[in-house]
């Protein structure tokens, strides 16, 4: 699974790296994104791309109590056309979710070990994603996503059997097209990682979402 993450890129690179535009000028940087929050997210409009913030945790639009969000954090890549949570974004609501790393954590001893992961280059991840749009008893508009997961790569694997799914350049292009509805297409998107990784153990400081500063990302 994908439960924390961080982000520090700046906003201004983020727009270049997507080639989006967004009506906000800048989000502050965090080190432990957790589910619930407003994180940034890159949509395709129909004629560019935009980035922003949707809430993490998708409620699905039958959805009768937002609540629910808090258990669609993620959803696995594959069981998406299954599920009818996930299957009406899946063909027409995909997005990209900019990440610096992420956290999982590793089970030593009988111990949880948290473990920060990020490319070995140090350079940006962009984990595949799906958004919703719900209306609340209000009538306000809450635009949230999830993050689809996948079977672990060959590194992962001594972390964790799960993993974000973990987009190309290439692949974002693809995923991002809503002309494309190819399931097959798609699902042939979402696989293991096949680029390097590294990882190293944090404090145990990211087991709650209240903590949010540079230590979290220090190495033991």
């Amino acid at each position: 699974m994908c439960g924390r993450f961080t982000l520090l890129t700046p906003w201004e690179e983020l727009l270049r790296t997507y080639d989006a535009v967004s009506e906000m000028e800048t989000l502050e940087p965090s080190y432990n994104i957790a589910p619930t929050q407003q994180i940034a997210a890159v949509i395709h409009d129909g004629t560019k791309r935009r980035l922003g913030t949707l809430r993490w945790g998708l409620i699905p639009p039958w959805a009768s109590d937002k609540k629910i969000g808090s258990k669609m954090i993620n959803a696995r890549s594959e069981t998406l056309l299954e599920k009818r949570s996930f299957k009406k974004a899946f063909q027409k609501q995909r997005c990209l979710i900019p990440a610096d790393s992420f956290y999982e954590w590793k089970t030593e001893d009988g111990k949880k070990q948290p473990m920060r992961i990020q490319r070995k280059d140090k350079t940006p991840l962009t984990f595949a994603g799906l958004w919703e749009k719900w209306q609340d008893e209000d009538g306000s508009n809450i635009f949230t996503c999830t993050i689809i997961t996948t079977e672990a790569n060959s590194f992962m694997q001594q972390i964790h059997n799960r993993m974000p799914v973990i987009l190309s350049a290439a692949s974002q292009d693809i995923w991002l097209d809503r002309e494309q509805q190819d399931p097959d297409k798609l699902q042939s998107l979402l696989k293991p990682y096949s680029e390097e990784l590294t990882a190293y153990p944090v404090s145990t400081l990211v087991n709650s979402p209240r903590n949010n500063s540079e230590e979290l990302i220090n190495p033991l």
